[in-house]
């Protein structure tokens, strides 16, 4: 995050940024020797970017783990899983029939097709498995044909409207380069909830993990922990996908990481999921905005750049975990 405020087209100087931020500090007052223009790049541009690549990193890599708790499945993912087309396709539809500016509707349409798309995944996936223990193979096809399905409603949705095509496919690229304070406010409460939802269930995931029959012998309904869990996952997914676009493979690159160095207990995976996606969305919006510089590339094919080799290495390495 220091590195994000620090480093773009307008060289700003490493005391000057500590001090202005530290003059923020209610009752504190400091003299950071910024100009005008400067203050205004840091506050107004750079900062509010660095946070939302922040946010919106954690809550991926957080909705991630969450997934591959419920269902046990080390390939589960929010992009894999239907998360992400489905929210795709509730902001697209609002971006397409709303006029004027309808900011502030796009994370409930979001929400609303995540929701959709996981429990559409997950249906089709229990219907040639065996409900909650649908093998991972089973799970990530039935995800896959969510996906190109509700991709194709998006793309009619995008001919519906030849004219809204531009501002649409800037948001499927995926990117936090418009991100302001307004939209940060909007999605923060939606945030929120999710995280403290996710983060609170850590412990009962682990129970999950034992198995079903053990968990209802300890007086957990395993049912009831799916449901909160995968409403909590998705609208952590929605807050994301609404304010950044699609950007893939950050739900299923940060947990195993986490995982390889921290252990499998949900009750670390969780809250090291949120920091450690936090940490690399933000250098991967660094790396978008500094490679072409002054040009930037967008966020989702930076992620993808990492998370496609990634993807063949978890399936290597999962292949005695998951059936086939």
């Amino acid at each position: 995050m220091a590195a994000g405020l620090l480093v773009g087209a307008a060289g700003l100087p490493l005391g000057g940024v500590l001090l202005a931020l530290l003059d923020r500090v209610p009752f504190v007052t400091a003299d950071s020797g910024l100009s005008v223009i400067e203050r205004n790049v840091l506050f107004e541009l750079r900062l509010p970017r660095v946070l939302m690549s922040a946010m919106v990193g954690g809550l991926l890599a957080m909705a991630g783990a969450g997934y591959q708790g419920v269902f046990r499945n080390p390939l589960a993912d929010p992009y894999l899983l239907g998360a992400a087309a489905g929210a795709g396709v509730g902001a697209t539809l609002i971006i397409v029939v709303t006029p004027g500016d309808p900011a502030y509707t796009v994370p409930l349409a979001a929400f609303a097709g995540a929701i959709g798309g996981v429990f559409l995944a997950y249906a089709l996936g229990s219907m040639a498995g065996r409900g909650a223990g649908t093998g991972g193979a089973t799970l990530v096809l039935a995800g896959v044909a969510v996906s190109s399905f509700l991709a194709a409603v998006q793309t009619f949705l995008q001919q519906a409207r030849a004219e809204e095509l531009q501002r649409i496919y800037s948001w499927i690229l995926g990117g936090v380069g418009s991100a302001d304070w307004r939209q940060l406010a909007m999605v923060a409460p939606y945030a929120l909830v999710s995280s403290v939802i996710l983060l609170l269930h850590g412990r009962l995931l682990d129970v999950l993990g034992v198995g079903d029959e053990e968990a209802a012998a300890l007086g957990l309904s395993a049912s009831r922990v799916r449901l909160v869990v995968l409403v909590a996952a998705s609208l952590a997914t929605a807050c994301a996908v609404a304010v950044s676009g699609l950007i893939g493979f950050v739900g299923i690159v940060v947990p195993h990481v986490v995982r390889r160095l921290a252990g499998a207990s949900y009750r670390v995976v969780l809250p090291l999921s949120l920091l450690g996606g936090a940490a690399f969305l933000g250098l991967a919006d660094l790396v978008a905005r500094s490679v072409v510089a002054p040009g930037e590339l967008p966020l989702g094919v930076v992620t993808a750049f990492v998370g496609g080799p990634f993807f063949v290495l978890v399936l290597r390495t999962a292949r005695g975990q998951v059936e086939t």
